[in-house]
Order: C-alpha cells, then sequence, then structure tokens
C-alpha cells in the first residue's frame, strides 16, 4: 500500500535562517533515505509543494511542485491543503495550515514568549496565536531540543503525549569549501573573535561588541557576520565603532567557514535558543566555541565548549584570554567539539520524521519515536 505525504515548501520563497536550513537539510536526507530503500521509506511517496518562483533544491525521489499563487501565511494557510490530495504533511519551519489535522510541524522554540522584546507586536501577537493552535490540531509536534520541548510545554503551546525531539545535524557544514572573499580574509586571524550578528536583543551581541575596547588593548578583535551597520545596535557604548570590529554583513558559507577556520573562536551570548546551530556548525568545523551557559546551549555543547552567564563580561574576556595564550585549550576544545559534533546527525533527524508518519499513517513498525521525559 503505497502512503502519501507533502512537504510543506514555503521555507523555499523565504530567506535562509537557521530555520530554512533545518528543512533543507531534513527533506535532502528524507530523499537520500528514499533512495535507500530503507524499512521506514519503503512505499512512500513524498512530495514537495512550493509557492510558485520558489527557490530549486536538488532531489531525486520527492517530487518538487510549484502550486497555487502568491506566498506567505495565505498561501500556507489556503493553497497548499487545496493541494494535498490527501495523505500528511510535514511542515518544517514553525507554521502550517490549521485546518489539516494529518500534520507534523516543527515549532523550534518559544521565543515569542522567552523574548517577546526581539519581536514586532504583530509578529509576537499573530505567533502566540498560531503556535498553540496548531499544538491542538496537528498530529503530532516536533522540536529541536529538549530544552525547546519543556519551554513550549511549560508555556502550554504543545502537549507532550504527541511531541518529540528532532535536532538540528552537523553534516552540511562539513561540505562547505573553504573560500575567502578580502573582507574575511582581513577579519580572519588567531586573534579574532567571530560573532553570528542579529540585532534582536536575545542575541545579546552587544555584550562582546561593548568591550570592543578592552579587547582592542590585548590585541583581540571582533568579526561580525550578518549585519553590516552598527547603527543597529542601540548601544549607548560608542565602542561599537571600535576599530578592531569587522563588519562582514551577509557572507556565503564558504566565506564563513574560511573565517572560523582562521579564527581564535565563535562567540554565541545569546539569552535564549532553541537550539543554537551556529554553535553546533563551529564544533564541526574545528573552531572552538564559547556560549551562554542559558537555555539549550548546555545541552547542545555539552562540555566541548566554555561556557559564560550571558550578564557577565568578565567570564567571557576570561575565556577569550585563556583560548588565545593557550595553543593545548585551543586543540582540546577543536577535538572536542568535532566529537561532540557527531552526535547531532540529519540522518538521524530524518529517520525519527519517517517513524513520526509511519506511526500516523498506523504503520507496525519495530521502531519508535526517541522522547524525551514527559512533563507535567
Amino acid at each position: 500500500m503505497t502512503r502519501r505525504w507533502t512537504i510543506n515548501g514555503r521555507f523555499l520563497s523565504q530567506p535562509t535562517t537557521g530555520v530554512q536550513r533545518y528543512a533543507r537539510e531534513v527533506v535532502r536526507w528524507l530523499d537520500a533515505l528514499i533512495a535507500e530503500q530503507v524499512p521506514l521509506a519503503r512505499g512512500l511517496e513524498i512530495g514537495l509543494h512550493c509557492p510558485p518562483g520558489s527557490e530549486e533544491i536538488p532531489l531525486a525521489f520527492i517530487e518538487r511542485r510549484e502550486i497555487g499563487s502568491g506566498r506567505g501565511h495565505a498561501w500556507e494557510q489556503t493553497q497548499l491543503p487545496s493541494s494535498l490530495g490527501g495523505g500528511g504533511l510535514l511542515s518544517l519551519c514553525n507554521t502550517g495550515p490549521l485546518f489539516c489535522r494529518k500534520q507534523i510541524v516543527c515549532i523550534h522554540d518559544a521565543n515569542v514568549w522567552n523574548a517577546p522584546q526581539s519581536y514586532s507586536l504583530a509578529f509576537r501577537s499573530f505567533y502566540r496565536m498560531l503556535l498553540p493552535c496548531l499544538g491542538r490540531t496537528a498530529w503530532g509536534i516536533s522540536t529541536v531540543s529538549n530544552y525547546s520541548l519543556g519551554e513550549l510545554v511549560r508555556r502550554g503551546v504543545i502537549p507532550a503525549r504527541r511531541a518529540f525531539v528532532a535536532p538540528n545535524g552537523h553534516e552540511h557544514a562539513l561540505r562547505w569549501t573553504p573560500e575567502h572573499s578580502p573582507a574575511t580574509r582581513r577579519a580572519a586571524s588567531p586573534e579574532t573573535i567571530v560573532l553570528i550578528g542579529s540585532a534582536a536583543p536575545h542575541k545579546n551581541v552587544e555584550l562582546i561588541l561593548n568591550m570592543a575596547g578592552r579587547l582592542a588593548e590585548n590585541g583581540l578583535r571582533i568579526a561580525i557576520v550578518g549585519m553590516s551597520d552598527s547603527r543597529v545596535f542601540r548601544s549607548e557604548s560608542t565602542r561599537t565603532e571600535a576599530q578592531n570590529i569587522h563588519w562582514l554583513g551577509r557572507i556565503s558559507d564558504s566565506e564563513l567557514v574560511a573565517l572560523l577556520e582562521d579564527s581564535l573562536c565563535l562567540a554565541f551570548s545569546s539569552l535564549t535558543e532553541g537550539f543554537g546551530l551556529p554553535a553546533l556548525e563551529a564544533m564541526a568545523i574545528g573552531c572552538p566555541v564559547v556560549v551562554s551557559d542559558r537555555a539549550s546551549l548546555p545541552e547542545v555543547c555539552s562540555d566541548a565548549a566554555l561556557f559564560a552567564p550571558p550578564d557577565d563580561p568578565e567570564a567571557w574576556f576570561a575565556h577569550f584570554m585563556r583560548l588565545r595564550s593557550s595553543e593545548a585549550l585551543q586543540l582540546r576544545m577543536v577535538a572536542r567539539g568535532k566529537e561532540r559534533a557527531l552526535d547531532y546527525c540529519w540522518r538521524e533527524t530524518a529517520l525519527r520524521y519517517l517513524e513520526a508518519m509511519a506511526a500516523a499513517d498506523g504503520v507496525d513498525t519495530e521502531t519508535r519515536i526517541v522522547r524525551v521525559r514527559e512533563f507535567t
């Protein structure tokens, strides 16, 4: 008997952040597992339905189709459901159609509740309405970490009995070929601290930017990726204009891996994260990481990172100085980071989705969805 599922391809019409990368990699590995004819993929047909003009994605067995017109939430709520023709729906980027009950939705985090200051009133109001509705109506809910699952259950967004963890993987970072641009080559050095920049307050980038002067006095530099204009950081300090800060803007994956490989470390000072993919990517590449001791980051990084409270600049400065002065510590962190990254594999995550899809279809299998403890 043929089982039919459709993947919500709205992500192919959106700019790429960690959420969209998650969807791309899960789809890539679902396609690979179908090619391997793993038991859970036998008799399974999967289509990828996306808005007109969406990005192409190389697939061998999953059929990509552009359907309907328009984009955004209106497309997702009206035109996508009318294209399904039965079967189930897999939505991997937080949202999905409310009136599709045989649906598995990945809700990546509870940040609209945990960090409301990072979102517009309209955005957080819409998500605070939509996500709990999906939590009630969808057959199953996935998320990317035990921490995120706990927060979503605690906030009443999803029921624990229908939820499972399907984390990010690391393999995509190993496909990146290092290639410097002139800007990243100037920024990279054994004294460079890399930030993945965002003006969102919960990313807490100002913690590092505000110590730029002190870092400069000790021969350290900052390379900030993702933002190219210091004016977006509403800091009272003028140190965001310091000469040792390289504002790189958006760069390619090849440029990012070259920058990380040739720099001292990645600093990831978030107040809250559903997962923290940049830290995992850096560990996979072989770049030491200094991360916040909050939210999902201790779970993801385990003993492969240096941890500091996101409100304690002295602790961050001490870690940077330790790393810069100890080649043995750098080598130890590189080795442990690569080892830790192996615990997070896209293949295993795709298999978890195949398990969930089979369960929704009523297929009796010898495998089971890996669940964390029940939350009350």
